[in-house]
């Protein structure tokens, strides 16, 4: 039987506002366990909550992003439920009538296809503590310094039917909420976090299968291997003979295991009501439209002026804008470089794979904007080779204080490109590759010429000691040979 995924997600954004979503308590991530926790945030007798006007402007900013409804009155509910790490044993959030209500965010998958996600609404609550295990024998510590934080929860509709598609989306969702600047986007620390809801049905039907949800994933890497999983697992059981269990599933991907959390809750187990402590929140067309006014530019108007401002391809304008720190980054680069160009083949090319390496984001590289900029002015004006770049790049990553003028000519990688000098170097090395010479003049097939060529380029970038410019090399050489 043919099966078809279906995938919707929930997914939690922090805000990042400097305090937290009903006291005036610091959200700065890092401190000692349990020292960023007040009595409001805790719900101790004689407190009231008071609504972060900030959580407001940072929700209402994407729903505008998103072309979504921004409902004028929203209202707070308790959410009932016991956990170790909500000790007030209700979370208060919104159900019936949230911020942001159906909106939509649009994605281009690999092979250039573009699909529309629905969103059926965003809305604001406060997160819970954090349990941790694995610093404790037998034992979980409670960390209260998350109790209180503001996040927006974002629900899809049903709309993803594959691991690329929700991972395609899940980028999208995160270059857009950093390009509003309303979460930091820092997965490691939790400021984004996925669940999955996938089901399966045959293929050709309408009727949705019975769904599982797999919680709390904070890696692009992890959910899309957590999805691939999911699937396998559930087709397995069906083929068999079996049942899906509507559930709340956890996922390692270490181990790319999965386990039972818990059976699926539905709304009215966690029996919602207003909360008695705040009042509804209203906003007027004022609020809105002065946000909407000062609004920064999203991810699909960068990518347009990145093709039109500096000639990139739609791949390349893709995935440099999506993320507002890689788009700053490579701004800055090109106008230090003056070459867009090579600035984008060297911070998607090199820098990437550097990163991803070593676990870092662009924000933290060791390599500035403004150096390797630099590096890539060198490149363009014949300063430096490919090779010779690559070494400098080594000693700039490696924390190598000197500016790249200084690495080039400490280490002799400055690119001969003297016509005169070359010259002399082709003749050397072609004296004593006489056969060579003569195999290639008598080859009359273009395309076994040109392979022939590459076999004098390689001795004659030795001979150079990789500092002779390719191109004048491999001009002085077909004069040589043809002559």
């Amino acid at each position: 039987m043919q099966w078809e995924v279906v995938i919707g997600l929930e997914i939690h954004v922090q805000l990042a506002t400097q305090t937290k979503i009903f006291s005036g308590t610091s959200t700065a991530y890092g401190a000692a366990p349990n020292t960023q926790a007040s009595a409001v945030d805790l719900a101790m007798p004689g407190t009231l909550p008071v609504a972060n006007e900030q959580a407001f402007r940072y929700a209402t900013m994407f729903g505008l992003a998103i072309d979504a409804e921004i409902n004028r009155r929203s209202v707070f509910e308790r959410k009932n439920y016991f956990y170790p790490d909500l000790p007030k044993g209700y979370q208060t959030t919104q159900l019936a009538q949230p911020i942001v209500g159906p909106g939509h965010v649009d994605i281009r998958l690999e092979n250039g296809a573009e699909k529309r996600v629905r969103i059926h609404h965003a809305h604001l609550e406060e997160d819970a503590g954090k349990s941790l295990h694995e610093d404790y024998h037998g034992m979980t510590g409670i960390d209260l310094n998350r109790a209180g934080t503001p996040l927006i929860e974002i629900v899809t509709e049903p709309d993803m039917r594959s691991a690329e598609e929700a991972v395609a989306f899940a980028r999208k969702l995160h270059g857009l909420v950093t390009s509003l600047g309303i979460c930091d986007g820092d997965m490691s620390q939790g400021s984004m976090r996925f669940d999955v809801n996938v089901s399966i049905r045959p293929q050709g039907t309408d009727q949705l299968g019975t769904r599982t949800e797999t919680k709390n994933l904070n890696s692009f890497r992890f959910m899309e291997a957590a999805i691939h999983h999911e699937v396998e697992r559930q087709i397995d059981i069906l083929e068999d003979g079996g049942e899906i269990v509507q559930e709340t599933r956890l996922y390692n991907g270490d181990r790319d295991e999965s386990r039972s959390m818990r059976t699926k809750e539905e709304a009215n187990d966690y029996r919602y009501f207003p909360c008695p402590d705040l009042l509804p929140v209203e906003i007027d067309d004022a609020f809105i439209d002065s946000l909407r006014s000062a609004m920064p530019e999203l991810p699909d108007a960068k990518e347009a002026r990145f093709k039109a401002d500096y000639g990139l391809s739609d791949y390349d304008a893709g995935l440099l804008s999506n993320n507002a720190a890689t788009a700053d980054y490579f701004e800055a680069t090109a106008k230090t470089g003056g070459d867009a160009k090579l600035a984008a083949n060297w911070i998607l090319g090199e820098l990437s794979a550097r990163l991803n390496a070593a676990e870092l984001n662009i924000k933290q590289s060791p390599v500035s904007a403004e150096r390797l900029g630099t590096l890539v002015q060198r490149i363009a004006d014949n300063t430096l080779s490919s090779s010779g770049a690559k070494k400098v790049f080594e000693a700039l990553w490696n924390g190598d204080e000197a500016d790249v003028d200084t690495i080039i000519d400490r280490e002799g990688l400055k690119q001969v490109s003297d016509t005169g000098e070359l010259e002399k170097l082709v003749d050397s090395v072609l004296a004593d590759m006489g056969d060579q010479i003569a195999q290639y003049r008598a080859e009359d097939d273009p395309k076994k010429r040109k392979k022939l060529m590459g076999g004098f380029m390689g001795p004659l970038m030795k001979a150079s000691k990789g500092q002779g410019n390719p191109k004048l090399l491999n001009e002085i050489l077909q004069k040589k040979l043809e002559g």
